[in-house]
């Protein structure tokens, strides 16, 4: 490994693969570095790798919506097939119960029409002829089993949702990652697997590469985090992390896998639903088989842990996410054993990434990603190419922030708004849901 690299991409999950394509279409030469066996098998592997325009911010719906356009022509967007398989990514539309706990979604539609994407307004007369086992009642707050009144309706219903057409999931996300690799290897980038970083390199007042735990040093003027959940740790061996407004740290979260409503063909007729009455959100999975998710309710503990020293283990957690979700979909059948994943998150204070540059020189950042970003990792690969060579280019990001343009969308944004040092957003959820 003497070979010279303009950066070393820390992380090969499908955001670092993106952005090792990205960099590497820009001209870079990239070497991606990886402490598991290949590309995805990190936390991409547990990500439910759904593809909505939902969020708090318009900055964060136009990213989106941005990036649906690649998921919709992913061949294209890699420029040729991966011959090991390519991903489906089914175009299901999205459907978002209206509520108390999202304002009714009045501000979401108001988002929507600022970005220009479409939805349409569903009555509960129509949500009950598409999901004809639906219960609209209202079950909010969310509780937990052991609490008085879960499962006990709370009052009035539901008074609709809304459907956006332009959304869905994508079947397989390691293979995601494995795409956007092969099309980084065919631009010209290597990757390094079962290398794990322990210490950044400095030289000169700025970064020089990293060093790997059997001891290699890998030279390179320009170092990029996209370590998922050791974001923190890696901020940490760069000296950069106290100087962060904006830091991260690593949750644990369960993903339920229960077989869908008996009469109902989800591979048809299912589609991403997010209900906050409930605190919780699924899709269809293969099989007949749903995946639930939750929406971090605050009758949850949230679990925040070393992303060295955790347990992969499922915990009651995963079937209380399915028991959530039997109180809309009745008839859902939920075994006495409950199987899932469980995986890491690498959350913000206010659950928005940070894509920036970093106090030392050379030193970038794409972290925080929060189980929610897996979506975005097309233009975000785009986003950190242009920020890199901006910056290294002699540009003060810090005072002059960087513009994106959004070209399928037809929007500018500032990739400030997604700045290290930002102050806490108020308009967001401060759950997955950004």
């Amino acid at each position: 490994m003497s070979k010279s690299y303009d950066a070393i991409i820390i992380g090969a999950g499908v955001i670092g693969a993106c952005v090792a394509y990205e960099m590497a279409k820009a001209g870079f030469r990239t070497l991606s570095v990886e402490k598991n066996g290949a590309a995805g098998h990190g936390s991409t592997a547990g990500s439910c790798a759904i593809i909505r325009l939902y969020y708090s911010n318009v900055e964060s719906c136009a990213l989106a919506y941005e990036n649906w356009f690649y998921w919709k022509d992913w061949e294209g967007y890699l420029g040729s097939a991966d011959p090991r398989g390519m991903i489906e990514y089914r175009d299901t539309g999205t459907l978002v119960m209206k509520c108390r706990e999202n304002g009714h979604l009045a501000r979401a539609a108001k988002l929507m029409d600022a970005i220009g994407a479409p939805y349409e307004h569903w009555e509960a007369a129509r949500i009950k002829a598409h999901f004809p086992f639906f219960d609209l009642s209202h079950f909010s707050p969310p509780k937990r089993p052991e609490h008085d009144g879960f499962g006990e309706p709370t009052g009035g219903a539901l008074d609709g949702a809304i459907f956006f057409p332009c959304g869905g999931y994508v079947t397989d996300p390691a293979l995601a990652a494995q795409n956007a690799e092969f099309a980084a290897k065919r631009a010209g980038a290597e990757f390094l697997y079962n290398a794990e970083v322990t210490a950044i390199l400095q030289g000169n007042g700025r970064a020089a590469g990293v060093r790997l735990k059997d001891g290699r040093e890998l030279r390179a003027p320009v170092v990029v985090n996209v370590g998922g959940p050791h974001s923190a740790k890696i901020n940490a061996m760069a000296g950069v992390f106290d100087e962060m407004n904006i830091k991260t740290r690593a949750l644990r979260h369960e993903v339920a896998h229960v077989p869908g409503p008996a009469g109902f063909d989800l591979m048809k007729d299912g589609m991403v639903t997010s209900d906050s009455d409930l605190a919780t959100y699924m899709r269809p999975e293969k099989g007949g088989f749903v995946l639930i998710g939750s929406e971090d309710p605050e009758c949850d503990e949230r679990e925040w842990v070393d992303p060295d020293d955790w347990s992969r283990d499922l915990t009651e957690q995963a079937r209380v996410q399915a028991m959530r979700l039997a109180q809309r979909w009745q008839g859902l059948p939920i075994p006495n054993k409950v199987k899932g994943v469980v995986e890491l998150y690498d959350v913000t204070a206010d659950w928005i990434p940070v894509y920036d540059k970093t106090a030392l020189p050379g030193f970038y950042v794409a972290i925080g990603t929060s189980g929610n970003q897996f979506k975005n990792a097309p233009v975000v690969g785009k986003m950190m190419a242009k920020l890199v060579a901006e910056c290294e280019g002699g540009r003060d990001h810090d005072a002059d922030p960087v513009s994106f343009r959004f070209e399928n969308v037809g929007m500018d944004c500032s990739i400030g708004f997604f700045s290290r040092n930002r102050e806490i957003n108020p308009n967001s959820t401060f759950s997955v849901l950004g």
